[in-house]
């Protein structure tokens, strides 16, 4: 099984999973909880970073997380690239898992295209290399990583997972954007209209709603995806 959940920040809103987690029963490290950014795996690099990579490495499943735009850039970038289910990742301390930008994996028998990232609105009051990373944006690079993986999946996925939307999908969310994420939301509107998927998930805009039928903002809601046949079953 695969559960999908917002911004956790750290210790600020990480009680949902804690919580969500006391009445599930039979789940094991087979697995999956895959936070839409802004996860605060690493932030600190002290003593707030081990309390939440304790707390996570604890929850009965194994926690996958990609990044959004409030995340210690610095220190994620210290650790190591390796293959995990078809795609970069890097894994922390507790077995915790980095899905990269770009990537495309198998997972429990889906697809999912992953592309983090990010604008901070509030940056001007956050102090560079600090509290705020200019790589919270993608790069080129990352951008036509995706675009080079997607190609290889022959444009087609089951599920993509951001951590911001599509600009299409923003302005159905507020009333008014902020300026800084439009290319990001750009690129992401070129994914809605060159990739075959089933359903797109983000976080970022701390807000429940669905858009558009398959686009979903989670914020404190934790949704699950259920294995590839039980999916095929239902859906048949």
């Amino acid at each position: 099984m695969i559960w999908l959940c917002g911004d956790t920040h750290g210790e600020i809103n990480i009680d949902k999973v804690e919580k969500f987690f006391l009445y599930e029963s039979k789940v094991t490290k087979k697995d999956f909880l895959i936070i839409l950014g802004d996860a605060g795996v690493c932030w600190d690099g002290g003593m707030s970073d081990d309390i939440v990579q304790d707390i996570l490495t604890k929850l009965p499943c194994t926690v996958l997380w990609l990044d959004g735009n409030h995340e210690n850039f610095d220190l994620i970038e210290e650790y190591p690239v390796k293959e995990w289910h078809g795609g970069k990742v890097q894994v922390m301390p507790g077995n915790l898992i980095h899905l990269m930008r770009g990537q495309v994996y198998d997972i429990d028998g889906h697809t999912f295209f992953i592309f983090g990232g990010g604008h901070s609105i509030d940056k001007m009051y956050r102090r560079e290399h600090i509290s705020w990373w200019p790589q919270e944006m993608p790069s080129k690079e990352e951008y036509e990583e995706g675009k080079k993986n997607l190609k290889k999946a022959d444009w087609k996925v089951d599920y993509v997972l951001t951590h911001t939307c599509p600009h299409s999908i923003a302005v159905c969310l507020v009333t008014k954007l902020m300026k800084g994420e439009e290319e990001l939301q750009d690129y992401l509107d070129w994914v809605r209209g060159n990739v075959d998927y089933k359903r797109w998930y983000f976080g970022h805009w701390h807000m429940d709603a669905v858009v558009k039928g398959e686009h979903q903002c989670l914020w404190q809601k934790i949704v699950a995806i259920p294995p590839k046949e039980e999916a095929a079953r239902s859906e048949g």
